[in-house]
């Protein structure tokens, strides 16, 4: 893999991360179409760690929140203002459990291997994310529960199929579940954090195929791409979401899907 071609990688794992196209499906096609062979799928959480650190700055005074509600829980100090946040850590870890277990369930099936079936996830995208539209509640941090965890964290495993937005159908198993607009992309990421350090831990030993596939430059590249275009993107989905504007993305994803059922 050649540096531009990792710098344009990490460009679009960067966009397509936080906006709701998929950004493992567009890897895949943007490795068939520069005609990249096969390489570790380390170098793909490499760079979904970028976008890790994107989350964490982003959210960080509610990831502080709960860090600190936590350590006072473990200290045995906990008061009545740590309630929530206490809560929404136990529910991302709840989310996590059910996401590891059916994302382990998937993963062997390697479907990043077959461009036509991302391409169809692609148009199982679009129309969550024209559901979208109407979907919604007005439940906070205060009403949301283990259901919710449930719900969004089993959507989150599913999304390891490539094609199917991590963002887009996470956000919208929020809504559907009546979690408010402001709430339900924060919960989405806030959920994402374990689940992308998880993936991190079990291609640690492939670390040695990664560097003879993608040199250091080139993996550099492409994690300051990633790195960069995620802070735009997640700024500008959180803008989208609130005015209930993600269908938007569904027709780029509909002719997308369509000739890459046809072309690839």
């Amino acid at each position: 893999m050649s540096f531009w071609q990792s710098l344009v990688l990490g460009i679009m794992q960067g966009i397509s991360e936080f906006i709701p196209i998929s950004s493992s499906g567009h890897l895949v096609v943007m490795r068939a179409v520069m005609g990249i062979g096969e390489i570790p799928l380390l170098y793909d959480v490499v760079l979904h760690i970028a976008t890790l650190v994107v989350v964490v700055v982003f959210f960080r005074k509610r990831i502080a929140r709960m860090l600190v509600a936590v350590a006072r829980w473990v200290a045995r100090r906990s008061s009545d203002d740590d309630r929530v946040d206490l809560k929404l850590a136990l529910l991302v870890l709840v989310g996590t459990v059910v996401t590891v277990v059916i994302a382990l369930a998937i993963r062997p099936l390697d479907l990043h291997l077959y461009p036509k079936i991302v391409s169809g996830a692609f148009l199982v995208t679009a129309a969550l994310l024209i559901l979208s539209h109407f979907a919604g509640g007005d439940t906070g941090y205060e009403g949301i529960g283990k259901r919710h965890a449930l719900i969004v964290g089993a959507v989150q495993g599913l999304a390891v199929i490539p094609g199917i937005s991590r963002s887009g159908s996470t956000i919208f198993a929020a809504l559907a579940s009546g979690v408010s607009r402001q709430r339900a992309a924060e919960f989405s990421f806030l959920l994402s954090i374990p689940a992308i350090l998880g993936a991190l831990v079990l291609e640690l030993r492939h670390m040695g195929d990664l560097g003879a596939a993608v040199p250091p430059a080139a993996m550099a590249a492409g994690f300051a791409g990633s790195l960069v275009f995620g802070f735009l993107s997640l700024s500008l989905l959180v803008r989208l979401i609130r005015g209930g504007r993600l269908w938007i993305f569904s027709i780029y994803l509909i002719p997308l899907g369509i000739w890459g059922m046809f072309a690839l």
